[in-house]
């Protein structure tokens, strides 16, 4: 006896302190956000830019369903990690390269880790100003 196996897909997406696991599957074109419908979910303009891939995909993600759990870092930082651990999802479970194309072409982040962090503060010179910032000195 077969047992009916059903696909799926993990993937994550990190910005900054932020991390997001996605786990991809068919279904029909739901994305639930920390068990929240993504319709329900924080502000319009960090819904949108988490449906920005499922925008550009189109018909063939009402096939697939989205469950994403994130933590750490703020609600900005959040929704991109989501955004990364959706567009990652939607093109492994699709096997799609001309929408990796796509998603890199539009933005690179969709698709690619961006590495860089703020840099720890440095004792001297001028607090709250920055890490490398000193006080002005005049030479007159």
């Amino acid at each position: 006896m077969v047992k009916n196996e059903q696909k799926i897909l993990f993937t994550t997406g990190k910005r900054r302190e932020a991390v997001a696991r996605a786990k991809t599957y068919a279904g029909s074109g739901r994305i639930l956000v920390n068990s929240v419908p993504i319709e329900i979910w924080a502000s319009e303009p960090l819904r949108l830019w988490i449906m920005e891939p499922v925008i550009m995909t189109g018909d063939a993600f009402k096939t697939i369903n989205i469950e994403v759990n994130m933590r750490g870092g703020g609600v900005v930082g959040q929704a991109e990690a989501a955004r990364m651990a959706v567009a990652r999802g939607i093109v492994g479970f699709t096997k799609n390269k001309g929408l990796k194309e796509k998603f890199m072409k539009y933005d690179r982040n969709l698709m690619v880790y961006d590495p860089r962090r703020n840099e720890p503060h440095h004792a001297g010179g001028a607090s709250r100003r920055g890490s490398r910032r000193h006080k002005q000195r005049s030479k007159r």
